[in-house]
């Protein structure tokens, strides 16, 4: 029986983790935006676990403790009713400040489920960036901040464990009151005549049942009030809405325009704030003709980025619309919209595994064959034949054993395999060396042939042959042209150019 009651609980912890991890994959840009990785981890490993200790040993519990309870209590009616009463309004008293005691524990183990949870995230946040602390030297400060936060956990942890001894003090009196009840009130009756001495010594006997399931309730306390805390956080996490979703009468991008083709991308009196903060984009209008490339170019919290998140739904425009082949983005369904959407990024995100596995992350049916077909296109195969394990060789952490180039043609091989018809390139050369960055914009070159490419650069040099250049400053275009239009308008375009590049300026 322990042994089905531990696997039905590991079974219920397993459909929850799966429940609360399908979740986070619904859950919006803006959920991740507010809520810190290692928090997360937390809910899904230790809170989880908690929820199934209680599903498992509380009906067991439950059910022993109450027929033990009702049975001797009925016995004990038996065999004396006002000794039976008396030490009733002793129980009931006790259950009331096990009640009051209970709710007050609450707010004690749900502190301590968020400390836990900084702990995981302090632990996550500094491992993640290992390099950076010691390229740095500050291990000390890491290991100071792990401490505050350790120390802060173990705060909590001495707040619970104090409010449990009190009340196991108090429970031990309430006990010890039961017996005292029972000694003095039985005497009472045995010296009235009212009961039998050997009916004493048995209603002595059948005490200690009543009590031991109230004692096997009361320490099943902590471990209910855990795993509540734990419960109270995941059906929260669950009821978190995406803040993007599709709309009931969402269109399939695929069966509306032929895919064949490119796509344009139109952006109409757009506006945008991350949450209540001030407006990021402020009334944006930007026309991206299909199969053209536009670069936006602009300082930095000008609004580049967001532009571009607003186009694969990462977030919705507070205001105006986004249209991709003439349909509002807000009537499509996001599978079918991101599908035509493929992002490089200046920080290229590889998985845990093989290169193989993170090309094919673009189209995980994909043949090995249309594998290396993405990687020559990528620059890339050559490579990656060159190395022992072939594309079978592990990249790391993050891709930890590749160069800066070599994760960036790795992405652009995804891309290749996915085969998008709208291509965002956000800063994707900008921490290259000079040759890594010649090889990677030879990909990125053959990348955007036949595709609408929309380009965020502070590099003036890699986009004097857009075929629209657009300067985004404080969430609005305020200049677009080709780069000799701009250069001749001796605007901000100009400005920066000039900043770049000086008195050596070519046109």
């Amino acid at each position: 029986i322990a042994c089905w009651g531990h696997i039905m609980g590991a079974r219920m912890e397993a459909r929850m983790r799966s429940d609360l991890f399908s979740q986070y994959q619904r859950l919006s840009f803006s959920y991740y935006d507010r809520n810190n990785t290692g928090e997360m981890m937390s809910k899904l490993v230790t809170d989880l676990f908690d929820i199934s200790e209680v599903a498992h040993h509380g009906p067991e519990n439950l059910f022993i403790a109450t027929i033990k309870i009702v049975g001797s209590f009925v016995l004990l009616m038996m065999i004396n009713v006002p000794l039976t009463l008396v030490m009733l309004t002793v129980t009931l008293a006790m259950a009331v400040y096990a009640g009051v005691a209970n709710y007050r524990k609450r707010t004690v183990f749900r502190a301590n489920r968020v400390k836990m949870a900084g702990i995981n995230s302090r632990l996550q946040d500094s491992l993640g960036g290992i390099r950076v602390v010691k390229g740095f030297g500050n291990e000390g400060i890491e290991v100071r901040k792990f401490a505050d936060v350790n120390d802060s956990f173990v705060a909590t942890k001495e707040s619970s464990y104090r409010f449990m001894g009190q009340f196991q003090m108090a429970s031990s009196l309430f006990q010890g009151a039961l017996y005292t009840a029972t000694i003095v009130g039985g005497g009472w009756f045995v010296a009235t005549g009212s009961l039998d001495p050997a009916d004493m010594v048995m209603y002595a006997l059948y005490i200690g049942i009543f009590i031991a399931p109230i004692e096997l309730l009361i320490n099943f306390t902590e471990t209910f009030q855990k795993g509540y805390a734990g419960f109270r956080r995941f059906v929260e996490t669950l009821a978190e809405k995406p803040d993007v979703a599709d709309a009931p009468d969402a269109v399939d991008l695929g069966k509306e325009v032929d895919l064949s083709q490119p796509l344009s991308v139109r952006y109409r009196d757009v506006r945008f704030s991350y949450g209540e903060g001030k407006e990021v984009l402020r009334g944006l209008d930007l026309d991206v003709p299909a199969g053209s490339t536009v670069a936006l170019v602009g300082p930095s919290g000008g609004g580049k980025t967001t532009t571009c998140s607003l186009l694969p739904r990462f977030y919705d425009a507070k205001g105006g619309i986004v249209e991709v082949g003439g349909f509002d983005v807000k009537n499509l369904t996001l599978a079918s919209l991101r599908a035509q959407v493929g992002i490089v990024q200046q920080d290229v995100y590889l998985f845990q595994g093989t290169i193989r596995d993170n090309i094919r992350y673009g189209d995980p049916d994909a043949s090995q064959e249309r594998i290396e077909e993405a990687a020559r296109r990528a620059n890339i195969h050559d490579f990656v034949m060159g190395l022992e394990d072939g594309y079978d060789t592990l990249v790391g952490e993050r891709g930890t054993r590749l160069s800066g180039g070599q994760k960036q043609r790795i992405a652009i091989a995804r891309v290749f395999l996915r085969n998008p018809r709208i291509l965002i390139l956000d800063e994707a050369t900008s921490a290259l060396d000079n040759e890594s960055e010649e090889r990677v914009q030879e990909s990125l070159a053959q990348l955007s042939e036949g595709r609408t490419t929309l380009v965020i650069a502070h590099r003036l040099s890699t986009i004097r042959s857009a075929d629209v250049i657009a300067v985004v400053d404080e969430g609005r275009v305020v200049e677009r042209g080709t780069h000799e239009e701009l250069l001749a308008n001796k605007g901000i375009y100009e400005r920066y150019y000039r900043m770049q590049f000086g008195a050596r300026r070519e046109r």
